[in-house]
């Protein structure tokens, strides 16, 4: 069984999982503050600034030959959301020397260039460089406006947006376009400042590493502030809705995308959290689910029709992509297959065939650097640790009876409707 290795240096916890199974190490460094309206567009603007250019490596150019020095290192940073925590992420991924000829220390160099960009990035003036700022809003426009442009996506992202309206889950971990150009350099020093001051830093190692030499590496490279505390872990939001909220939209779009917002108490942190994963996986999470059999197989009313069960914040969100014609007709069966789920209408062999697959997608998840950073910092912004083998073994241990107590959790709080323009 893999474990992590953990430990704090003053002001970074730092997580190292040992294991001989990667050819490769991986660094990651998690960044972790609230989800708030006023900083996410900053926090997201400075992770692409941070990118671009450090002090020893002042243009994008000089960072990717460094890294190509590296023996091909690939190193990116990319800006999340786990609940009510917004997230940047720091990633390195470098070849372990031991499979080289040539004996430089890749990791620790790697580690020495993840410093640069914490604590070195390129400054003018006391500042961040105004033309790194200006291509780097328009990068991040870019990526908000292709949001729009893929309305799949767009219809998930409004979904949550309408559903989580007066919550911090409702704001978009790129922030917002309107706010984009109302920053400027000094509002960014300030971010970057408050991140280096008050953010939760969590660092992870993957990878056969020589764990005294990785600590000292890491002890002389890395000095933050101490932290007065850290971020408390997410909790869902446990209110049933009062009503229904349906919200329409029109765009000039050939398939109608009609999604639809559950709100469920139990989180990753619960007991009964492996249930409600086999739950999600019977209703809409596979290909044999109740949502992909019934709505788009036997009635053929859907392009596509799945769910997706965000453990971080207790919603589940159907997403399904269907005619004006059927919005009706399609809209009732979906409520139906929920019914059905809280009946008790699915059968022991569904039950084993949806446990199956569930345990698979956790050991192919287990079997990549990053996802096992992944599954061990749920643990952390969630507040439980789940070691895989227990996981493993509680999903095997889920009952029908379970499942329907997770079912019957289940409020449905808002529905999306993305409509063509001919369509009325």
């Amino acid at each position: 069984m893999i474990q992590e290795e953990t430990y704090s240096v003053k002001g970074l916890h730092v997580h190292v999982v040992p294991t001989d199974k990667f050819k490769t190490n991986t660094v990651v460094l998690q960044v972790k503050a609230p989800l708030k309206k006023e900083t996410v567009t900053q926090r997201s603007l400075l992770a692409n600034v941070l990118k671009s250019a450090t002090k020893n490596h002042p243009t994008r150019k000089d960072i990717r030959l460094y890294l190509d020095e590296l023996y091909g290192a690939s190193f990116g940073i990319d800006v999340t959301k786990k609940g009510e925590a917004h997230l940047i992420s720091f990633r390195i991924e470098v070849a372990n020397e031991k499979y080289l000829q040539d004996p430089s220390p890749l990791l620790t160099k790697s580690l020495e260039f993840l410093r640069d960009v914490l604590f070195d990035p390129f400054m003018e003036n006391g500042g961040f460089s105004e033309s790194i700022i200006t291509e780097e809003k328009r990068t991040l426009k870019q990526r908000l406006e292709s949001i729009f442009d893929d309305k799949m996506r767009y219809a998930n992202v409004r979904l949550i947006e309408e559903m989580c309206k007066d919550e911090p889950y409702g704001i978009h971990p790129y922030g917002s376009e309107e706010e984009i150009e109302k920053i400027g350099k000094d509002d960014l020093k300030e971010t970057y400042d408050s991140m280096i001051n008050e953010d939760d830093f969590d660092l992870y190692v993957v990878g056969d590493v020589k764990e005294n030499e990785l600590k000292k590496d890491i002890q002389e490279l890395f000095r933050l502030p101490e932290r007065e505390g850290s971020l408390e872990a997410s909790s869902a939001s446990i209110t049933k809705p009062e009503e229904v909220r349906e919200v329409s939209e029109e765009q000039d779009v050939q398939q109608g995308k009609l999604n639809i917002g559950y709100r469920t108490s139990i989180i990753f942190k619960d007991e009964n959290y492996p249930a409600m994963q086999v739950m999600n996986g019977l209703f809409g999470g596979f290909p044999h689910s109740k949502l992909f059999i019934n709505v788009r197989e036997k009635e053929s009313l859907a392009y596509y029709a799945a769910s997706r069960y965000e453990s971080s914040k207790g919603l589940l969100l159907v997403m399904s992509g269907v005619d004006q014609k059927n919005y009706d007709k399609a809209l009732t069966i979906i409520k139906e297959q929920m019914k059905a789920m809280k009946d008790g209408d699915f059968s022991d062999k569904e039950i084993e065939q949806t446990k199956q697959m569930l345990k698979n997608q956790l050991l192919e998840m287990a079997d990549v650097p990053r996802g096992l950073i992944e599954m061990f910092y749920q643990g952390v912004v969630s507040g439980k640790k789940r070691p895989l083998d227990d996981w493993l073994e509680a999903i095997d241990k889920v009952t029908k009876e379970d499942v329907i107590e997770c079912a019957k959790t289940v409020e449905m709080d808002t529905i999306y409707f993305l409509r063509g323009k001919e369509a009325k």
